[in-house]
């Protein structure tokens, strides 16, 4: 009896092939998850990557709230093409501190895991406002009204604690000044000491350039932090070192 014969009687025997099917699965499960167990951290600490500030994190609950990720990705795949678009590709310790991260699976627009740093806070603001002023083709709609929304930061502590609970490493320090930090964010003649001691490498200014802290503010304040934490100038990979 030849391969495929052999092959045929598996394929017209319902049980076997359903058998030996859960016993191909439950293997190559056990491969992949088993030396899970071992491990202390899956993940590879990447220096520069920290917790979200607070204006930061508002941010990107309002870009959840509005489905931004439905048609942006962020995660870039280590692949020639992705990386010479888009960027060094994305590394897990960017998304540790996400929950739920947002990789994605559909580009309608195009990726956002270094979007930080490469447009103009006024860029955003016109791109917000009315897409197609500055991307004719574009079929996203418009985001007007997140400048007219304006937030205190009152419950952002709140949101922080209930990160913390899942492991984001917020510190006592970070939770006790949350709303100021919110505040001082965007005052570039703030104490923004405290601030950036807390939050390395934070962006600090106004970013609609309106009076206020808008929803608009902060969402623009975590597109600019996207992909700027890793100086991928001296970033060496574990294996390569």
């Amino acid at each position: 009896m030849g391969i495929l014969d052999k092959h045929k009687v598996i394929e017209k025997n319902a049980t076997l092939l359903l058998v030996l099917s859960l016993l191909v699965v439950t293997i190559g499960g056990i491969v992949e998850i088993a030396p899970l167990f071992y491990l202390e951290n899956t993940i590879e600490k990447v220096e520069g990557v920290r917790p979200y500030s607070p204006l930061e994190l508002e941010g990107r609950n309002i870009y959840i709230r509005e489905g931004c990720y439905v048609c942006h990705s962020q995660m870039i795949r280590p692949m020639r093409d992705e990386v010479e678009r888009y960027g060094h590709y994305s590394l897990a310790a960017e998304s540790m501190y996400d929950h739920p991260f947002q990789w994605g699976s559909k580009r309608t627009g195009p990726d956002l895991a270094r979007v930080g740093g490469r447009y103009s806070d006024e860029w955003h603001v016109d791109h917000l406002q009315n897409p197609q002023s500055v991307v004719p083709e574009s079929v996203m709609p418009k985001y007007a009204f997140l400048e007219r929304k304006l937030i205190d930061g009152a419950h952002v502590g709140d949101v922080m604690r209930t990160n913390a609970l899942v492991g984001v490493p917020y510190t006592d320090e970070m939770l006790e000044n949350a709303v100021e930090d919110f505040e001082v964010q965007i005052d570039p003649w703030g104490d923004t000491d405290g601030l950036l001691e807390r939050y390395p490498g934070a962006q600090v200014r106004n970013f609609d350039g309106q009076p206020g802290i808008s929803e608009m503010d902060a969402l623009i304040a975590y597109l600019q932090m996207l992909g700027t934490l890793v100086d991928f100038s001296t970033f060496e990979p574990v294996a390569s070192r």
